[in-house]
Parts: structure tokens; sequence; C-alpha cells
């Protein structure tokens, strides 16, 4: 999330403008914005997690109709594939339940026949006790039956949920690591993260009903044909204006829901400024809780008057329903009246008749609803394993040789990379050798490609343009690309804060949790100086590094930079790449580091490659590569380039400077 203008619809914080320019004076500003009296959806543009909401709205009953079929095949797909035996049990049993409310409703039928026929009551209704039974069998055959239907829907759901959500994850942590810097994968990332694997948990259930809506309607309508074929027309005479309702209903509510949302958007966001840990320290110190609770106020106030507005519609909408559906139930009844005087149909027949028509609305009033949901629903399963199959295509190679154990040279052949959606050239023409042995050492100002540079060495990135990279010779291209990586370890200067045990937090380099080296661990801690940070921590080894869970520890920067960097030594890879690693140690605990990691413990069989601003650590690497818009402009050791007089001489004097003069002042 680049800020809360792009992302949530937001004004940013700030609009820094260009170098000397003045800005105008603002007028009051309010959270909301200047639509913030205005339409709730102005000025808002759409979010990934709602491109789809309201599109049930917007479809028409054909289109609803022709989609839907596609829909229950897909899904029958999908949990046919996950779990056969459960999803060939709730076909057969819904199957199974229809059948024992079609037979119910002839059963009552019967029984109204015995109650309507001639003789003295208690005759009547001992005639009618045997098919009352029958009725009473069939509604308990069909709860049974009903109960078996939620156990095996039960037992498909969260696996079709546990099955997507393993391949979604497995597939997107692996794609390459340049898709994972497009702005357009991330949105279709967390939209089918969001949305997607919600709405696929739901999606079973929701189909199980409207499969429940629709034999419950055809069940219906074929004992009103068993009864007298003239009570078909009748039936739709007497549903139709109830469907129609219930479409206007469900539309209404979809379209309020898209309003709705506009706003819970912002809500989202003043929720997690008021509730997050990172933001909790400077909004007291701003004591920014006022305008925070103001604002959310303000929306939740919006969000309450929206959900009235919705309640009053759907009474309306209902009660047209009602009336429209009075009139054709009215008219049913009058023909159904008709046609029991004109002997066209016994009485117990009509009153069947009667029932099996308020089962029919029922059924297609919620055949409607479900439609509704179904078909928007689906929209983000679709847009969920299309996100899928695009990941499949963006997997890194799994083809190639295995990367070696160790390396001795790697070379960079006219190396050029541009980052996806851009233009400029982020690497151009860069050619070097490193050698097992040495340390090297990539400098220059921010931007210049040299955190790239080290990403392509890692096999994070691959060269383009017809550059190469090789490991002794053999192309990376026809490298395992996921061995490359495990050969590799690497340091950042913001490090991922693994809420795991400190000892774990070392061993996931290995990307395994259970086959810790304990020795090589301790080993690597007192190399980085993490050895005394864990032995403060209340439990050591089995602390946990989270203050997001009960019992974790919260570390500072420099701690975590430390832990980093045990992380990387324990990993034992023949490269270790340094990027910014000690930025927020204090200045002994950084010289520690790099006594011990660069100076103390040289390895021959290692190439540790070692990116910082502060050039003083860089004194003693074997070689040092200044990098500037893209390019090499210098090479050589800290002595060769200080004769050279170049870039890196005006870098190091200008820190160097920097420090005495403090000196100086200090002195």
């Amino acid at each position: 999330m680049s800020g809360l203008g792009d992302a949530d619809g937001l004004p940013p914080a700030s609009l820094p403008g260009p170098r000397g320019a003045r800005l105008p004076l603002p007028s009051a500003v309010v959270p909301g914005g200047p639509q913030h009296d205005g339409d709730i959806t102005d000025g808002l543009e759409e979010a990934y997690w709602s491109v789809y909401d309201g599109a049930a709205a917007k479809a028409t009953v054909r289109q609803l109709l022709a989609r839907l079929p596609r829909i229950v095949r897909r899904i029958g797909r999908l949990a046919w594939n996950t779990d056969r035996p459960a999803t060939l049990a709730v076909v057969l049993l819904q199957l199974a339940s229809a059948a024992m409310t079609a037979f119910g409703l002839m059963a009552s039928v019967a029984v109204l026949r015995e109650l309507f026929a001639e003789g003295p009551t208690p005759d009547r209704v001992r005639a009618a006790v045997p098919q009352l039974l029958v009725v009473v069998g069939f509604l308990a055959a069909r709860a049974l039956l009903e109960a078996g239907v939620a156990v095996a829907q039960a037992r498909v759901t969260p696996k079709i949920r546990a099955a997507l959500e393993t391949e979604f994850l497995t597939l997107t942590a692996h794609v390459r690591l340049e898709i994972v810097d497009d702005a357009d994968w991330h949105d279709e990332a967390y939209r089918a993260n969001d949305r997607g694997l919600f709405y696929a948990r739901q999606i079973v259930s929701q189909v199980v009903s409207l499969a429940a809506a629709l034999l419950g309607l055809v069940g219906t309508a074929g004992v009103l044909g068993v009864l007298h074929p003239a009570l078909l027309p009748l039936l739709l005479l007497s549903v139709l204006p109830v469907g129609a309702a219930a479409v206007r209903s469900a539309r209404a509510r979809f379209h309020s829901f898209k309003r709705w949302n506009a706003l819970q958007r912002r809500v989202r966001v003043f929720s997690w400024l008021l509730l997050e840990r990172d933001a909790a320290a400077e909004l007291r110190s701003d004591t920014a809780q006022g305008a925070l609770l103001e604002e959310h106020h303000r929306l939740t106030t919006r969000i309450a008057e929206e959900d009235t507005r919705l309640g009053v519609s759907s009474a309306k909408l209902s009660l047209a329903g009602r009336a429209v559906g009075g009139i054709g139930t009215g008219t049913t009844y009058t023909a159904l009246g008709a046609m029991l005087i004109a002997g066209w149909l016994p009485l117990a027949a009509g009153a069947g008749a009667v029932l099996a028509i308020q089962a029919a609305q029922t059924s297609l009033t919620r055949l409607v609803d479900v439609s509704h949901l179904v078909y928007e629903h689906a929209m983000w399963v679709d847009d969920l394993l299309a996100f899928q199959e695009r990941c499949r295509a963006l997997q890194p190679r799994r083809s190639g040789l295995p990367a070696p154990g160790t390396v001795r040279t790697i070379t960079l052949d006219d190396v050029t990379f541009t980052y996806p959606g851009k233009d400029t050239p982020v690497l151009n023409g860069i050619s070097m050798t490193l050698h097992a042995g040495q340390t090297v050492a990539f400098v220059g100002v921010n931007g210049s490609g040299k955190s790239t540079c080290a990403r392509l060495l890692a096999g994070l990135y691959e060269p383009q343009e017809g550059g190469t990279v090789t490991w002794d010779g053999v192309n990376v291209l026809d490298l395992d690309a996921e061995s490359l990586q495990a050969r590799v370890g690497c340091v950042l200067q913001d490090p991922v804060r693994f809420p795991f045990s400190a000892l774990a937090n070392l061993t996931v380099s290995r990307g395994t949790l259970t086959e810790a080296d304990p020795r090589r661990a301790l080993e690597a801690a007192r190399a980085s100086g993490a050895e005394q940070v864990i032995a403060a921590l209340p439990g050591g080894w089995e602390a946990l590094l989270s203050k997001r869970f009960r019992g974790g520890h919260e570390l500072s920067a420099g701690q975590w930079a430390k832990i980093a960097v045990a992380r990387g030594l324990y990993k034992n890879a023949p490269v270790l790449l340094l990027d910014e690693p000690t930025a927020s140690m204090d200045p002994r605990a950084e010289h520690a580091v790099y006594e011990a990691v660069l100076r103390d413990n040289p390895r021959s069989d290692q190439i540790t490659v070692l990116i910082s601003h502060r050039l003083a650590s860089v004194v003693s690497c074997d070689r040092v590569f200044v990098f500037d818009g893209g390019r090499v402009i210098e090479s050589g050791t800290h002595q060769e380039l200080m004769n050279l007089g170049g870039e890196y001489a005006a870098m190091f004097t200008l820190q160097a400077d920097g420090y005495r003069a403090e000196a100086g002042e200090t002195a």
C-alpha cells in the first residue's frame, strides 16, 4: 500500500511540491476531503475489494439465468476434486430431501381428502391418521436428509477453502521477485486473498441453498401438475409477482451495499489507526484520538443512515410486492374456487394446491435471493481461480540443473535490468567478476542500482536483453531458480520480523523449523552480536519475538538487525549479501559485526558482498564497485579509488570531513 490517497480514496497526508515552490494556503480540510458533505461515493476510487460488488444488481434476469448453470458446474467441480464422497452425498441427499418434500405434500393432500370426505367427523379423523403418520414420516425423513446434507457440506466446504488457500499461498509465495514489484499484481493478489478465498468458503452452501430452492420449486410444480394440469398456469400467476418483488428488493440491497462499502472503506482506515500498535505512540503524542474518533463517528452515523434508508426502502418494496402478489394470489384463488365449483377439482386437492402455491412462493423468493449471491460471489471465486492460473505461469524455473554447493566465480556480463512498468533500466551494461574468498562492496547514491545488482547475483532477478550471470561458467538461466536462491544468504536493512522463537528466527533461513542445528545457531549469534540479545530474553532461545502474541517480546531495530545478520550467517551459503545490515545499529555494535563477519572470520569458500553508505565499513574490502545511474563507474581497492580521486574519493572525503568537523567542535 503506497498511501491512503491512492489505496483507500483518502487525500494524501501531505502534498509535497517542487523545491522552492510555494503551496497555496489550504482551506479548512476535514478527514473526509472536499466531498465531505457530498455524495458518499464522490472522489472515491474503486478499491480492489469492491470490483465486483453490486454486479448482480446490474445484471439482467436473463444474464443471471444464463450464467448460473456454469457457476454451479464450476463449484461442483471444485467440490468434486476436493472430496468426492462428500460431494456425492450432498447431491444425492439434496435430491432425496426434495423428493421427501414433494411426497410429503402429496401425503398432505391425502390427509385432506380423508378429512373432507363424507361421514361423521370422528370417523374421518381416524381415517386420516394413517395418512397423517405418512406425512410425519416424510417430514422426519426430510429432516434427517437435510441433516445429512449439512454434515456432508461441513466436510467439503472447509476442504475447498483450505485447498484453495494452500494453493494460493504456495503460488504467490514462489512467484518471481520482479512480479511482486508489479503494483497491478499486488492489487490482484490482495483482491483474491480478501474476497476470493472468503467467498470460496461461502459459495458452496449458497449453491446448495440454490439447489434446494430450485428443487423445492420443481417439486411443488410437479405436485400441482399431478393434482390438475390447469393449476400450473395458476402457479405462475401467483409466484411471478412475488419473484419480481424479490428481484427488486435484492437489487436494492446490492445497490445499497455499493454505497455502504464506499463508507466502510474509510471506516476501516480510521479503525486501524485507532487499534494498530504501530500507530499507538504517535496517536497519543499528537493527541489525535479525538479527531479520529470524530471522523469515525461521522462515518458510522452515515452507515447507520444508509441502513435505515435500506430498511425503509425494503419495507416499501415488500409492501408493493405483496400488493401485486396479493392481486395475483387473489386471482389464483378465484380461479381455484371456480374450478372447485365447476367440479374440475376435489376440495382436498384444492386445499393441497393452496399449500403447494404457498410453498412455491417461499422457494421462489429464496431462489431469487440466493441466485444474486451466487452470481456475485462466483465472480470473486472466478477471479481467484484466474489469478492462480496467472501465478502458475509466473513461477521460477524448476527444471534446470541444481545450483552447485560451492562457487568459485560469479560473472556478470553486460547485464541490464528494468523493473516492470518502468521505461528506464535500473541497471545498464553491468559487468564484473567476483571470486570466492573475496569481500566486495557496492557503494553509490540511492537508486544507483546496488541492491538490484545484488539481487541479480542472488538469482532473485534474471538478466535481460542478452546479458548473462554465470556461476562457475554456468548460466543461471540453466539452473533451478530456487536451488540457486538457497545458495545465497541475504541480510537486508529492514529484515522481516518473524513471529517465531529466537531460535526459529535464525533457522528459518534454511527453509525449515524442524531441523535446527543448535551449535551453528550459537556460532552465528556470537558472530553477529545476537547472543547477548537472546541471553537477555526471558526464555532465551525459546522466547517468542512478537508483542502481538501473549508472552511475546519486542526487540529494538538494532537488536533485530543482529538477529538478521545471525540468520544470514546460519544459512552458511557460498554467497553472503549484506545490504545495509547495520544501518540501525549503534556504532559499537556495527563495528563488532563488521569485525566478526568481514575481518575475523574470512571464508575462502564464500563470496561476501557488502552494500553500505557508511564508507568507513568498506575500507578493508578486497574490491569496491561504485554505482551511478545503473552503471559501474569505478572499481578497485579503497586505496586505488582514493588515488583515482573520482566519485568514491569525493564521497569518502565528504563523510570523513563531517566526522572531523564534529570531532573538532566537541574538542
